[in-house]
């Protein structure tokens, strides 16, 4: 029993000290201003040659977790650099992943976690209307087929509710490929 203790905290502290890490190295891409265009993001993940699909994955996972960038913009950069279909799975791996975290980061630091990442009039306004609907589950589904909602905000937003871990997952599994295929289509043949 110790000894397992003891290697899930080594497990714990590697896995912070990943993220950590990988915190960084975007972070400072970020900041020198790799991450503004299409263009800039594209050149950035081909330095990475071969590991060009998994940086491009973790990138849409970071972008939702820490919500500084559009997410299109990885799907643009995925279908032109990789095909539409190389490209849609690294967006709907990388954003897939990027939601479940956000949920769970949510569930276990609750409210002050959301109230830092968005400010509190989207958090009023979209409390309110989640708290009024007799539906959130179906309403979220739709948010995460459709575009234009603010499908990064909804997965912490979600992760406050009283909502199962397994049919959040079951809803981003069967919800987010829709618009990202669309998307990872059409962008493939705006080359």
């Amino acid at each position: 029993r110790r000894q397992k203790m003891k290697w899930k905290r080594i497990a714990t502290v590697l896995l912070i000290a990943l993220c950590v890490l990988l915190v960084a190295v975007f972070g400072k891409a970020y900041v020198d201003g790799k991450f503004d265009s299409v263009e800039t993001l594209q050149e950035y993940i081909k330095q990475f040659g071969a590991f060009g699909p998994i940086m491009l994955t973790i990138i849409q996972a970071l972008q939702v977790i820490i919500p500084i960038l559009p997410g299109f913009l990885g799907c643009i950069v995925g279908s032109i650099s990789f095909g539409w279909f190389v490209g849609f799975l690294c967006n709907y791996i990388g954003i897939s992943l990027g939601s479940i975290i956000a949920f769970l980061l949510a569930k276990k630091y609750g409210i002050k976690i959301v109230k830092s990442m968005f400010s509190e009039s989207k958090y009023e306004k979209y409390s309110t209307w989640a708290g009024n609907s007799k539906s959130y589950v179906a309403l979220l589904f739709w948010a995460m087929v459709l575009p234009l909602f603010p499908d990064d905000f909804l997965c912490y937003f979600s992760g406050l509710t009283s909502m199962k871990t397994k049919k959040f997952i079951t809803i981003i599994i069967l919800g987010k490929p829709w618009c990202l295929l669309a998307y990872s289509i059409g962008f493939a043949y705006i080359k």
